[in-house]
This record gives C-alpha cells, sequence and structure tokens, in this order.
C-alpha cells in the first residue's frame, strides 16, 4: 500500500475535523431547543448551562485538533487528486459551500479556469460550467468541439450571483493572458453553471468588460431559469415543520441548505433576486427579469425526463411574457428519454452542440 494512500490530505482532516465541531455544536443547539419545548421555561433556565458547557469543550477541542493539523501539513504536502475525492469536495461544497467559505474551512474549493490537459491554446476558446454539486468530470464524454476547452471549477454552495461576479473577474483576466489573441469565446453550461453564465454576462455588461465581445454562444442544458420545484418543496416542508413548537427546531434542519441551492428556488442570476429578505422564508417569485445576453446565439437542451428540472423552466418559457426567455425554435432541441444527467453523456446531444457551435462561428 502507498504512502499516499496510507496518509490522510491534512487539509481533508481539517476540513472535516472543522464540519465535526460545528455538527456537534449544531445538535447540541437542537437538542437544547427541543428540551426547552418540551419542559418549557423550567427546563431551558436548568439545562441552559449544561448545554453551554458541552459548547465550550467541543470549540476548544476542534481549535486544538485544527492548529495541529496545521503544523503538520507542510510535511505531508499535497496528496494526489482522485475522483472519490473530488466528488466528496464537489457535493460537500454543493450542499454547505457558502459556509465553508464563510468559516475559511479549507474543503471550500476556490474558483478557477483551466485550460484541459493537453490542450494547445487556439483563437477560440469554449468554457465549460459544470452544475450544482458537480465538478469538471462531469464533460467526461465532451467532444473536441474545435475550440481550446476551458474548465471552470466552483463553490457551487455560493449565491449565483456572487459566482457571476467572480467568473466574471476570470474571463477578464483570461483573454488578457491568453497566448493567442482571443478571436472569439463559447460557453457550454449545464443547470446551475447556466444560471451562474447569465450572471456572469449581466456583470459583465454592466463593466463593459472586454471578454463579453468575444462571447458568441451559449448553449444551456437542463438550466432552471425559471427554477426547480424540488428546492420549491423544500422550502415548503421547511415551513410546515415550524409550524409547531415541538416540530420547530426540526425545521433548522432545512436551513443547512446552501445559498447556491435557494437560488434554484426560482432561479436567481442577480444580487436584487435575492437580497434583503430571508432566503428560508416562504416566498414568491420576485425577481426582475433578465433576458437572454445580447448579441449572443443562445441554445436551450432539456431531457423529456429530467425529475429536477421541469422543460418550460429549462426552455425559459414563463406564463408572464416579459419572464420568458427568447429561445428560437431552431435553437431548442429536446433529447428524448433521458434524465439531468444522463443528457451529459448523450451523443446526440455533443452532436447538436457541435452543430450549433459551427452555426455560430459563421
Amino acid at each position: 500500500m502507498s504512502r499516499l494512500t496510507l496518509v490522510a490530505h491534512v487539509d481533508d482532516l481539517r476540513g472535516f475535523g472543522k464540519l465535526a465541531v460545528d455538527a456537534t455544536t449544531g445538535v447540541t443547539d437542537l437538542v437544547q431547543a427541543m428540551h426547552g419545548a418540551i419542559g418549557g421555561a423550567p427546563a431551558r433556565l436548568l439545562s441552559a448551562p449544561v448545554y453551554a458547557s458541552i459548547r465550550g469543550i467541543t470549540s476548544l477541542v476542534g481549535g486544538t485538533l485544527d492548529r495541529a493539523l496545521a503544523h503538520l501539513a507542510p510535511l505531508v504536502g499535497e496528496r494526489t487528486p482522485s475522483p472519490e475525492r473530488e466528488a466528496v469536495l464537489a457535493a460537500l461544497n454543493g450542499v454547505l459551500g457558502d459556509y465553508l467559505a464563510e468559516t475559511n474551512n479549507p474543503l471550500a474549493i476556490e474558483m478557477r479556469l483551466r485550460r484541459a490537459e493537453g490542450a494547445p491554446p487556439k483563437p477560440k476558446i469554449v468554457v465549460f460550467v459544470h452544475g450544482s454539486s458537480m465538478n469538471s468530470r462531469a464533460w467526461k464524454a465532451a467532444r473536441d468541439l474545435g475550440h481550446t476547452a476551458v474548465h471552470l471549477d466552483y463553490n457551487s454552495g455560493l449565491h449565483v450571483s456572487t459566482n457571476g461576479r467572480t467568473l466574471d473577474a476570470l474571463l477578464e483576466t483570461l483573454i488578457a493572458e491568453w497566448p493567442v489573441p482571443v478571436e472569439a469565446i463559447a460557453i457550454v453550461a449545464h443547470s446551475m453553471g447556466g444560471l451562474l453564465a447569465r450572471s456572469a454576462c449581466y456583470y459583465a455588461d454592466e463593466a463593459k468588460h472586454a471578454w463579453r465581445e468575444k462571447l458568441r454562444a451559449i448553449i444551456f442544458l437542463g438550466t432552471p431559469h425559471h427554477g426547480a420545484p424540488l428546492e420549491r418543496a423544500g422550502n415548503w416542508l421547511e415551513t410546515f415543520l415550524g409550524v409547531t413548537r415541538y416540530s420547530a427546531p426540526f425545521a433548522r434542519m432545512g436551513k443547512i441548505r446552501s445559498a447556491g441551492v435557494t437560488d434554484l428556488r426560482f432561479g436567481n442570476v442577480i444580487d436584487e433576486h435575492w437580497q434583503g429578505g430571508n432566503r428560508f422564508d416562504l416566498a414568491i417569485d420576485t425577481r426582475t427579469p433578465v433576458p437572454l445576453p445580447r448579441g449572443v446565439d443562445c441554445y436551450a437542451i432539456a431531457a423529456d425526463n429530467d425529475g429536477l428540472v421541469p422543460l418550460a423552466s429549462a426552455m425559459g418559457e414563463h406564463p408572464k411574457p416579459e419572464w420568458t426567455l427568447d429561445f428560437q425554435p431552431s435553437r431548442r432541441f429536446v433529447v428524448k428519454g433521458v434524465g439531468h444527467i444522463e443528457m451529459l453523456r448523450r451523443s446526440d446531444v455533443w452532436g447538436q452542440i457541435e452543430r450549433w457551435l459551427r452555426a455560430s462561428d459563421t
């Protein structure tokens, strides 16, 4: 057995150690709330010192462990990334990514753009943007589309608009530092990645960034332009749990959902879509319309068996005309018999993407 197999990555240990401490504290809060709800004021008064002691001990142990592992990190060095580790980190960031970032947890993914391994720099670039709780391995079935492939890695638990601003800045740096003059950029985005692409375009237009004028096409795959019912269902469940004083403490469990996940409720893409309110409140859709980016060929692909994103949402359709996104009939494609993730592996999907990119290049 290799040394890399025997020695866990210290940053991973620190990250999971911090999560374990935070989880223990969270469970303590939940138990104390239940104790108070059932026993009333006397129980809350008598038990408060006990729960305070538990939190104090947990915090002390956690801080000591984190400092010890920090000293060990330079001695152990980097561990070779594995698909399993990357999948776990992607899922963890999708669910808790905003919390990981706020607490400076080493498990938080930092956004970066990276050229696909072995891909020479060409004047035309295609940027692949994965969905929530996923990573760049989602694109392993991608074809050579005649462009240099660039993959985005990001913390999908952050607000879409937060990631949109960062992507805007990274793309501006990318074209400034690209080894050859950039002629054209295309974006292929799956699920939440499509909202992120629209957000980046919005903020690039505000800042009048140069990369935006190079953008020729965006291909959206299963993007919840007008939200995902499962997130709305989670919001309703959380509200119902808060109806009585006995079930109310369990409503806290629903509040572990990241900002990125709650943005999927209605398809938030800019700060104004979520600012000024409690994202866990039962709310109606109060977004202001954000149209598809001007001067860009925009295409929509949806799966007819998608249990996460309804066909109408993926196609940008909305009961209010001002909300409907203008995907022309020739720029829509429905893949039959597959779901939200399976569409990424379909040859007919990649054939359609290739044809659309060629059309946008002419």
